[in-house]
């Protein structure tokens, strides 16, 4: 057997920047039973991933029954679902035994554990009290689950594509200027790097490259002061993400109701306006970079066009370099 030890799990598996919740509420205990887990069994990733959505429909099947006890239940149920599910990332970082299948199986069962707990607790509710409310909020959880993650892969996309072309113009441009200088040897300047943004799972409201980060930046000096204070605790500044979401209606609203009835539509409403007003932050965010992307990449263009002008004209530049 292994023997990991528990600064091996932090150094190995513990994201750069993470949700506040997973920081303080998950990894103290997830890390101990990523130890155990790795140095005393054979559990795979993919299997901790089945048991994560195991734990998820149990605390679903908890909710739909809506008394109290069930509730707390089931609140719990959550809880430990989603600590296995942040466990079978560390194992495969851990181990080294991630997948392509593997990461697309968390993605499906994450989803199918919304679905499933926002159906049972919100039908469990509406059966107790015939309130129609309770089926309109689940419609809308699932709703503000799928087009979040919708969103930040859509933004994640088009951004990997601003950053590839924008690297790609100025590699052209800086091949140009040595050509022109004579030079043998060609040695590409990357763009200015962030890691934070770099690391495996980057916050969708920050932009790999600084310089399409300079619009907002310019708006909100502030921001980096706070984010820094943050990620000192390794919390990223997105602070009610998709995780804080479905902590609030999974969690702390059945939680919440089993002390005051009906509290879970009104802690849903809240968890659900503080995600979304972060998410509006990201988009705007992101609206402010494809500007900064613009105006940046017609420079370097009208650099390269000036270069091009320069080249003798029996030695003209490809146009697909």
């Amino acid at each position: 057997m292994a023997n990991f030890t528990l600064e091996d799990v932090r150094q190995r598996t513990y994201k750069a920047r993470d949700a506040w919740w997973t920081v303080l509420l998950v990894d103290p205990l997830a890390s101990r039973l990523v130890r155990f887990t790795a140095n005393r069994t054979n559990i795979t990733p993919n299997q901790l991933t089945v048991g994560a959505l195991l734990l998820g429909l149990g605390a679903g099947a908890s909710f739909a029954f809506a008394s109290w006890p069930w509730l707390l239940l089931g609140a719990l149920l959550y809880h430990l679902s989603f600590t296995l599910d942040c466990m079978d990332g560390k194992i495969a970082r851990l181990k080294g035994t991630g997948s392509i299948f593997g990461a697309w199986l968390d993605y499906i069962f994450d989803r199918v554990r919304v679905l499933a707990c926002a159906i049972a607790l919100m039908g469990g509710q509406y059966i107790a009290t015939d309130n129609v409310a309770y089926v309109w909020t689940a419609v809308a959880v699932v709703f503000i689950d799928m087009l979040r993650y919708m969103d930040a892969l859509e933004i994640y996309k088009v951004r990997t594509q601003m950053r590839t072309k924008l690297a790609a113009a100025r590699e052209q441009a800086q091949a140009l200027e040595l050509r022109l200088k004579g030079a043998e040897h060609i040695d590409v300047v990357e763009l200015t790097p962030d890691p934070e943004a770099d690391m495996e799972e980057r916050v969708v409201g920050d932009n790999p490259n600084i310089e399409l980060q300079r619009g907002f930046n310019q708006r909100f000096p502030w921001y980096a002061r706070v984010r820094d204070v943050l990620i000192r605790g390794r919390i990223r500044p997105h602070l009610i993400s998709g995780i804080e979401f479905q902590m609030g209606v999974f969690i702390v609203a059945p939680l919440a109701a089993a002390a005051i009835p009906g509290a879970i539509i009104p802690v849903t409403i809240l968890s659900a306006a503080g995600m979304l007003a972060f998410e509006f932050v990201i988009i705007y965010k992101f609206w402010l970079s494809s500007r900064d992307y613009t105006k940046t990449l017609a420079k370097v263009q009208s650099k390269i066009e000036a270069l091009q002008a320069e080249l003798p004209a029996e030695e003209p530049y490809p146009a697909n370099h």
